[in-house]
């Protein structure tokens, strides 16, 4: 975890990991760019603010945890566990590519500091739900993030997770829901509508707090006052925009997975993003 917030670098920041991610993609020829850049705020704020990692010794027994659920979203995470030293920053050039190490869904096996290998929409979130309460026996501090998708909740298996969360008053247990309202095949609202969401977590017996995903203060506010809950697990629902920062896929329902067939295609990808003085860190 670093050090004191500073704004003005915060959004620079931002800005070359939408950057980053959006060249990584075009670069593997396709990936899924809108969900990865609806997180950019969370995921920075719990590597830079909230969470407690060692990237010298990425197994450190009292880590916190991050379940990245929804697991085609790793390019986020990628970018995040590079930028943070846990491997070089060069291997973002590689994404996806033959003999890489970092394929398009996140994979503990390969990657330093992920914690869970994640793709199949709906585990996640119970996986999670076991290692919070391993480290509830085990007598351990640590919080275990995990992070969901709006249309991964269509997943009956979610709903299982969650009771056994609340049955076992996990409160080291922070789930944040990405709800940026779209998914593979469209709205949300219009495949399978979740609402009413908030009450739906409630019911299931856990505490749900809610936050705008890309306020810098409200993201790291509601983080820090979900550790602090204690008897039940808590659910965030955090409300972004797929696609963020990017013009070509800003809350459009073809932002989930693009394809880039040639350098026309990756430069209209790359000029559509909001902020253009970036560099690459590799």
């Amino acid at each position: 975890m670093a050090g004191e917030f500073d704004r003005a670098e915060f959004d620079r920041l931002a800005a070359e990991w939408r950057y980053t991610i959006t060249d990584m993609i075009c670069r593997a020829g396709s990936g899924h760019l809108g969900g990865a850049l609806s997180l950019v705020e969370v995921v920075m704020t719990l590597y830079k603010r909230v969470m407690r990692f060692d990237p010298a010794n990425p197994k450190w027994a009292d880590r916190d945890r991050l379940v990245l659920s929804k697991g085609h979203a790793a390019p986020v995470l990628y970018v995040a566990l590079a930028y943070e030293g846990f491997f070089p920053k060069d291997w973002l050039a590689t994404l996806n590519a033959d003999g890489t190490k970092l394929p398009s869904h996140a994979d503990e096996r390969f990657v330093p500091g992920v914690d869970m290998t994640t793709g199949s929409l709906g585990q996640g979130l119970s996986c999670a739900s076991g290692m919070a309460l391993a480290g509830k026996l085990d007598g351990k501090s640590h919080t275990v993030f995990c992070i969901v998708g709006d249309g991964e909740c269509n997943e009956g298996q979610n709903w299982e997770a969650a009771m056994f969360a609340a049955h076992n008053q996990l409160d080291n247990l922070v789930a944040i829901c990405d709800d940026n309202k779209l998914q593979i095949d469209g709205f949300t609202d219009q495949v399978l509508s979740l609402e009413p969401f908030a009450d739906k977590w409630r019911a299931f017996g856990w505490e749900v707090m809610e936050m705008d995903g890309h306020d810098w203060d409200a993201v790291h506010r509601t983080l820090t006052a979900a550790q602090q809950v204690k008897g039940r697990p808590v659910m965030i629902l955090a409300h972004t925009i797929k696609g963020k920062g990017n013009r070509a896929i800003e809350n459009r329902p073809e932002s989930h997975n693009i394809k880039v067939p040639d350098a026309a295609a990756y430069q209209k990808y790359m000029d559509a993003l909001a902020v253009q003085d970036c560099t690459l860190p590799y």
